[in-house]
């Protein structure tokens, strides 16, 4: 039986996956944590998309509604600015890159904006 020649040239073009970083808390995404989240909501009319960790996803949406994201909160620098966002970040920053939690509530009330039902 012949043993496998581990110099094959086959096998030295394998790149491993450069790995995604959140814009938002700018950790590594574990590819199990990727949420796709569109910077102008589907329902106003947006297309263009940014990948996020779940849990900063979850957070966007538990702080902002559709319509706020659309009119005002468009970019992920935008987002970057608001209080509520900044003490998420500087919180969740600190945790390894598979952590998951539930969102916090914050300005929105219940029954309002994109909530996920628990």
């Amino acid at each position: 039986m012949a043993r496998k020649n581990r110099d094959e040239p086959d096998s030295w073009d394998v790149a491993a996956p450069e790995p995604v970083i959140c814009p938002l808390c700018e950790r590594v995404i574990p590819d199990d944590q990727q949420d796709e989240h569109h910077l102008v909501p589907k329902s106003k009319g947006g297309k263009k998309t940014v990948c996020l960790h779940r849990i900063c996803h979850d957070q966007i949406h538990a702080i902002f509604t559709d319509a706020q994201l659309a009119k005002k909160f468009s970019t992920i620098e935008a987002i970057l600015e608001d209080p509520a966002v900044q003490t998420f970040v500087a919180w969740v920053k600190s945790k390894p890159p598979g952590f998951s939690d539930s969102a916090k509530e914050s300005r929105q009330s219940s029954g309002r904006g994109r909530g996920r039902k628990p």
